[in-house]
């Protein structure tokens, strides 16, 4: 269950994945899904291929180690996304 801020969204404080109609993929801590987009903290970004490994690859081992925070704070545009979803679901 997420913290308790009506105003920022029910995966406000989740760990999710957000994924692409592009190669790169998402993980972060959710901060607000705004009309714009949604805001992650302390995120990585993964793109397909990167380092010999699939996105698939990539969120296996992000589920179970979790991710280097490599981005502070970032916005993934509304127009880019087409997923989201708890990355403990996987």
């Amino acid at each position: 269950m997420g913290t308790f801020h009506a105003d920022k969204g029910e995966l406000h404080g989740i760990t999710v994945v957000v994924e692409t109609h592009g190669p790169e993929v998402y993980v972060g801590r959710c901060d607000e899904e705004r009309s714009d987009g949604i805001v992650l903290l302390d995120a990585d970004r993964h793109v397909d291929g990167e380092g010999g490994r699939s996105n698939a690859e990539y969120l296996v081992r992000a589920a179970k180690f979790g991710v280097f925070p490599n981005h502070r704070m970032l916005l993934v545009p509304r127009a880019e996304i087409a997923s989201v979803r708890r990355l403990g679901d996987l």
